[in-house]
């Protein structure tokens, strides 16, 4: 039995060291590396909880190994080695039972408030603060405001504003006894008029079915995230923040705390976001892009499309030299079955800045 159980380690140990995966990625277990300190937090949680576990069951394996190699039956065992001897009303050993696992989730819980604690951590006007709108089957970003060293660039009370959804569809009018009724949409128009947590911004950003949204954020900025969706439920998921969100339709009325902090960027680079609940037929098709760049180059890009606000946001990124189009995911197809022309190699997500490119800002 020992052999076979000293075979298992050898040979687990053998597969980790030739799958090609760093003792790091291995103390993952699987999750992302994270590029914020919350999510770096996570992160950590998570490996020692997945240790902590491990433990626990190796040394439950070790017992149950131990009672069925040397308790069995023996083949020509007395009447006496029949039932093994019990340790049933065993004060003390009992007392272990129940003490151990109380120190554990003691243990457990505390890192967990401590930890959770620190990734809902707000403070008060974040350097960069986004309106995100979450609606079928894509995403609307909008700068907020937005204060880089010392100098505002977006002022949240002249640049933002809350709105009615669809407020610039073109009313429609029939015939009525001679007279223009206007038609009213679902529930009698009052669907629309309700919907005055959504936000509009000067500076958005509008996915389509044929263009990826990508964020562009500063690197070591604290930034915030204002949640808001304009009809199902969905959420805002970045793999790389490990965190996710519910983007809500009428959070005031879900007692919902519709926005969240990171204290920061760590890296420049492109990062995958996802709708992680699920919304309807496109659900997992609904990507967008997180395009971190540098302070340096995000103030040339929000400055880029205050003077250029006709200018699409591909034009934007163009202009400060970044990669205009989403490397890390594609748009979807909006047909039922693909042509399979998706693109195996999107670009590099580490490494997103145009060579040789003068900026036009």
């Amino acid at each position: 039995m020992i052999k076979r159980l000293s075979g298992l380690v050898v040979l687990g140990v053998g597969v980790l060291m030739t799958s090609g995966c760093s003792a790091e990625e291995a103390l993952r277990f699987g999750w992302p590396e994270g590029v914020t300190p919350e999510g770096q937090e996570m992160r950590n949680f998570w490996t020692w909880s997945v240790i902590a576990a491990l433990a626990m069951g190796v040394l439950v394996w070790a017992l149950i190994f131990w009672t069925i190699t040397f308790h069995r039956r023996k083949k020509n065992g007395t009447a006496e080695d029949e039932i093994p001897r019990q340790t049933g009303y065993n004060v003390p050993l009992e007392l272990a039972y129940t003490a151990i696992p109380f120190v554990l989730i003691a243990v457990m819980f505390y890192f967990t408030v401590v930890v959770q604690n620190t990734v809902e951590k707000k403070e008060e006007n974040p350097a960069v603060a986004i309106d995100v709108t979450a609606f079928q089957w894509n995403w609307k970003f909008g700068y907020k405001s937005v204060t880089i060293d010392g100098q505002q660039l977006v002022n949240a009370k002249t640049d933002s504003k809350k709105g009615e959804a669809f407020k610039e569809q073109i009313a429609k009018y029939r015939e009525e006894d001679g007279k223009q009724e206007e038609i009213l949409g679902a529930a009698g128009g009052r669907a629309n008029e309700i919907r005055d947590y959504l936000s509009y911004d000067k500076i958005e950003t509008l996915g389509s079915s044929s263009e990826i949204p990508i964020l562009v954020l500063p690197t070591n900025t604290r930034i915030e995230f204002d949640l808001a969706a304009a009809d199902v439920i969905h959420s805002f998921w970045v793999p790389e923040f490990l965190f996710k969100r519910d983007v809500m339709p009428f959070p005031e009325q879900n007692h919902q705390d519709s926005s969240f902090q990171i204290s920061k960027i760590d890296r420049e680079g492109a990062f995958v976001g996802r709708c992680a609940e699920m919304c309807g037929t496109f659900h997992a098709m609904m990507n967008f892009e997180i395009r971190a760049v540098s302070p340096q180059t995000f103030t040339n890009y929000i400055k880029y499309r205050q003077s250029h606000p006709d200018a699409s946001n591909a034009q934007a990124l163009q202009a400060v030299c970044q990669v205009p189009q989403s490397v890390t995911t594609v748009p979807f197809d909006t047909r039922r079955v693909s042509n399979g022309t998706t693109p195996k190699d999107l670009g590099d997500a580490s490494n997103t800045t145009i060579a040789q490119c003068t900026p036009e800002v």
